[in-house]
């Protein structure tokens, strides 16, 4: 059994490597947390075409793990946006920055896989203007509540994220589900070599203006050591907007790197 311990002790450590190796949801997030300490820098442009016209937020993403449990962020977006007709602000501008707050409150880890949950808060700031563009700059204040669980084996990976955000100065609060899977292409292998396919979904809610949106994302994510680059497109299935409001897609653009 002497020998056979420390052979143990490396599987499994390379296991838990090989789960984290499949990077979080491209458009969504999951439960998992790098080691306390660590410091991620990130972004993820968004590229988004509406029947009022484009916008293009740039935000520079970074997270900070106090401890293996906890998390803290700041999202700092520049925004550019052309609407038909042009407005006179359609130039680059700030756009709405965000304060996050995650805390993994359950664990439970197996042979080659590992189940989570964590508690999330997003803060968003009126640091935007005025430009009615949901996610990107709205210039109100906005609160978001919810919890993230997930599942992550060898084979794959299940996301799931519930929450409200609720937006005081107007009739958006907006109750949102994310359901996102994860399918890993490669041999499994340490260091990270990883290319994962994505498959996300997200459901929004307007319960106080009674609309509804379904949108559906196709993304494509390369892990290679602490660097991970990642794009996916996002379109809608279903949404009972105003006509103006309606989406045509979203492109996303994103890279990551742990320190």
């Amino acid at each position: 059994m002497t020998g056979l311990k420390p052979g143990l002790l490396l599987l499994l450590a390379l296991l838990s490597q090989v789960v984290t190796a499949q990077g979080p949801p491209i458009t969504g997030d999951k439960p998992l947390m790098l080691g306390g300490k660590t410091i991620l820098v990130k972004t993820l442009s968004e590229f988004r075409k509406t029947e009022l016209g484009e916008s293009f937020s740039l935000p520079v993403m970074v997270h900070y793990l106090p401890t293996a449990n906890t998390l803290v962020g700041v999202h700092i977006p520049t925004v550019y946006h052309k609407f038909d007709p042009d407005t006179d602000d359609s130039g680059p501008g700030l756009g709405d920055i965000a304060l996050l707050g995650k805390y993994m409150f359950h664990r439970k880890d197996g042979m080659g896989k590992t189940f989570r949950i964590v508690a999330k808060t997003l803060q968003t700031l009126p640091s935007g203007r005025k430009l009615g563009i949901e996610g990107i700059s709205t210039g109100q204040y906005q609160g978001y509540y919810g919890f993230v669980a997930g599942l992550e084996t060898i084979k794959y990976g299940i996301s799931n994220e519930l929450g409200y955000n609720h937006v005081p100065e107007s009739n958006l609060d907006e109750l949102r589900y994310k359901l996102g899977f994860g399918l890993p292409l490669l041999k499994q292998q340490y260091p990270v070599n990883q290319i994962n396919l994505y498959f996300e979904y997200q459901s929004s809610w307007y319960v106080e203006a009674k609309e509804y949106l379904l949108l559906y994302a196709q993304g494509i994510q390369y892990a290679k050591g602490r660097l991970t680059l990642e794009t996916s497109l996002q379109l809608p299935l279903i949404q009972t907007f105003d006509e103006e409001r309606n989406r045509i897609y979203s492109l996303f653009v994103g890279t990551r790197y742990a320190f």
